[in-house]
């Protein structure tokens, strides 16, 4: 039984820190990229003249990193919890 409450106190971590670092990552990547092109990056529902080339990497970029550091917050929050015991 105590098992299973510390699996699911991981589960519920690893989203929490996932969804932390996702937000973060975004963040990041928003202020690098204004400081790089001298704007913020193109989002989907702007009617703003972005050329396709800069949508494309704006958003290979942030899907990058963004599933990098889920993958990396979701496994630390499970080492951490397995460690812990």
């Amino acid at each position: 039984m105590a098992d299973d409450k510390k699996t699911m106190i991981a589960k519920v971590a690893g989203v929490g820190a996932a969804f932390a670092a996702a937000w973060l990552a975004q963040k990041l990547l928003a202020s690098v990229w204004k400081a790089t092109t001298g704007h913020t990056p193109p989002k989907p529902e702007d009617e703003g003249d972005a050329r396709f080339a800069e949508i494309a990497i704006a958003t290979a970029l942030s899907g990058a990193i963004v599933a990098l550091v889920r993958v990396m917050a979701t496994r630390g929050a499970a080492k951490y919890f397995s460690t812990s015991a």
